[in-house]
């Protein structure tokens, strides 16, 4: 007696099992939802602005084209002018024992150009002389000016004998890399927080790159716990979509169903991100336990660069190198290739090495690379791969990561899809901090609390929306402007962006942020392509009969952004005096029936009872 029989136990297990698992669901419920909830919640600004210039950044040639009014068209150069550009440093700076580095630009007629210090000690010597006496001029100078000495960003100048910058091998240009500053490399910067890197915090690694890492890595875990949370009910809420209820449906509508459709391209982004950005980190223990601590062997095995040392013979080339003839000689040989890094070793001397970094075009190989070591004293080649070949592990690894997230594999129509979906994307950061400001505006929870969350909320948003007016001015800006450089691009748009987000965030009214910023963007977009035309003459149709395409994407673009942006600004104001002219009716009824609510001081939190276009 006391005991229960096998068949109690059976009926007792069947009946509490139900409950059981619904307690389970519940539980890990409860786990996808505060893990979606707090990783979203933390990550959302960040996140928005790495989406937002993301998206532009796919067409970074075309904005650069756009900017410089210069069609990449025509873009065409013979190998010949590496010759002359190399005679022509060689009488500004001695290039005699020192390493040369060609960069190719995505554009595939620019490259940034890195030459190293001398190995000969009379050259060495001869440099470190003149740029002592420079130093000593520009100090003498600027204490009797009064100034300070300036960063110039990535670029190097002046008494340092090395030097770095970005060569047009197709108009012959030169340009120092902040004189030489685009709206294109803004935006492509900026979408993994370079900028930041500049503000002085010192962690031991670059902090922008840093922290867009660990936003990736943050983002991966809220689309994981987001999917898994809507995983029952995914079928049904992926069809769901109700535009003509009240806004916080709509906002959870859309928050589930651009976050469904978005969610391959999202998490594709979010892991290569974080291969991309992080892999400086996740390379520390491999340089630290494998390497010796050499990071720059690291980066050589995984092909990012050559750091190969060759002996310097102190003894002249007896040959004549010609750069353009050799790399006639290896396209011949490589047809369908295109050039990616070319590195000179010990220019001058016996021991002069070139090494050529190749890639496959994309329509004949995806990730096909190709390497050549030539020694020039003997004419020999020390080492070949041709691009054409099979690729590696490593080259299979490397171009699947770098082809997904640069979206360089199918032209225009894949840059296209990859823009919307990263809109769509921030499309859903938004309504993911409606949805969590809303949702905590109960009766139940503590003024302070709401407050809080209103102001955490009203930042956010003014952060974010922002954004779009800023970029559009900015990129009317330099159109305009007379001189560009970066320190004028950091100025015009990091100091808009700071008055406008202020101003909207003392304002204390997110539906006005919402509308405001989004007509003022609009506006300011549809006036891109016009003063376009009216400062260069290159009118929309005037690129379309020319051929120029890339700068006819960037003024259809905008031109796009504008139009939908006021048809979407129309939609809102006709839902708004809908919805006022709802909640005036309610209001006199409840005066009918003599209900009184308290009111909380005006604007201090969203309030249900408040018209939601104003949350």
């Amino acid at each position: 007696m006391g005991y229960l029989s096998a068949f109690d136990c059976c009926v007792l297990w069947h009946l509490y099992l139900p409950l059981i698992s619904l307690i389970m669901n519940l539980r890990r419920y409860n786990i996808y939802f505060n893990t979606h909830t707090i990783s979203g919640i933390i990550i959302c600004a960040i996140l928005y602005v790495i989406f937002f210039a993301g998206s532009f950044s796919f067409f970074k040639n075309e904005i650069n084209a756009w900017q410089k009014n210069e069609s990449d068209k025509g873009g065409t150069y013979r190998n010949l002018v590496f010759d002359h550009l190399l005679d022509s440093i060689n009488q500004v700076k001695e290039l005699k024992g020192r390493d040369i580095a060609f960069y190719m630009q995505h554009n595939g007629h620019a490259s940034y150009v890195n030459i190293g210090a001398s190995q000969d000690t009379i050259v060495a010597n001869k440099a470190k002389l003149i740029a002592a006496q420079k130093t000593k001029g520009i100090t003498k100078d600027s204490e009797a000016k009064g100034e300070k000495k300036k960063k110039r960003g990535r670029g190097r100048r002046g008494a340092d004998d090395s030097m770095y910058f970005s060569y047009d091998l197709a108009t012959k240009k030169p340009s120092d890399y902040g004189d030489g500053y685009t709206m294109g490399e803004f935006l492509y910067r900026l979408h993994f927080l370079a900028p930041l890197n500049q503000i002085g915090i010192n962690i031991g690694r670059p902090f922008g790159y840093t922290l867009a890492g660990l936003v990736s890595f943050i983002f991966l875990f809220a689309l994981i716990s987001g999917l898994m949370l809507h995983w029952d009910k995914i079928k049904s809420n992926f069809f769901v979509f109700r535009p003509g209820n009240k806004w916080k449906t709509v906002w959870t509508d859309m928050h589930t169903a651009l976050g469904v459709i978005g969610f391959p391209y999202q998490f594709m982004y979010a892991l290569t991100g974080i291969v991309l950005i992080v892999n400086s980190v996740l390379i520390i223990p491999f340089s630290k336990y494998l390497y010796d601590g050499k990071e720059n062997e690291v980066y050589a095995a995984l092909g990012y660069n050559d750091n190969t040392k060759y002996t310097y013979l102190y003894e002249p080339l007896s040959t004549t190198f010609k750069m353009g003839d050799f790399l006639d000689k290896l396209e011949s040989k490589w047809p369908n290739s295109h050039m990616n890094r070319i590195f000179i070793k010990n220019y001058g001397d016996k021991s002069m090495h070139v090494v050529a970094l190749y890639d496959a075009n994309i329509d004949k190989n995806f990730a096909g690379s190709g390497r050549l070591v030539y020694r020039v004293a003997d004419n020999k080649i020390l080492f070949e791969k041709s691009a054409a070949d099979n690729g590696t592990y490593l080259d299979y690894v490397k171009g699947f990561i770098y082809r997904l997230h640069l979206a360089d594999f199918g032209g225009y129509p894949i840059k296209i899809i990859y823009f919307v979906l990263g809109i769509m994307g921030c499309f859903v950061i938004i309504s993911g901090i409606l949805i969590w400001l809303v949702a905590r505006d109960k009766n139940n929870i503590p003024k302070r609390k709401r407050i809080f969350n209103f102001w955490a909320a009203n930042v956010f948003m003014a952060a974010c929306l922002t954004m779009f007016p800023v970029t559009a001015a900015a990129f009317i800006a330099v159109k305009l402007a007379t001189k560009v450089d970066q320190p004028f691009v950091f100025h015009v748009y990091f100091y808009s962006w700071l008055a406008l987000s202020v101003f909207y965030i003392i304002r204390r009214n997110i539906g006005k942020t919402n509308r405001e910023t989004l007509l003022l963007g609009s506006v300011l977009a549809l006036a891109v392509p016009i003063v376009n035309g009216i400062k260069t003459g290159n009118w929309i149709w005037i690129s379309y009969r020319s051929g120029a395409n890339d700068i006819l994407l960037v003024d259809l673009l905008w031109l796009s952004l504008g139009i939908i942006g006021l048809l979407i600004f129309r939609k809102m104001l006709q839902s708004a005096k809908k919805e006022n002219g709802s909640t005036k009716q309610v209001t006199a009824n409840e005066a009918n029936g003599d209900i009184k609510k308290a009111s909380p001081p005006k604007r201090a939190f969203a309030l249900k009872s408040n018209s939601t276009t104003e949350v």
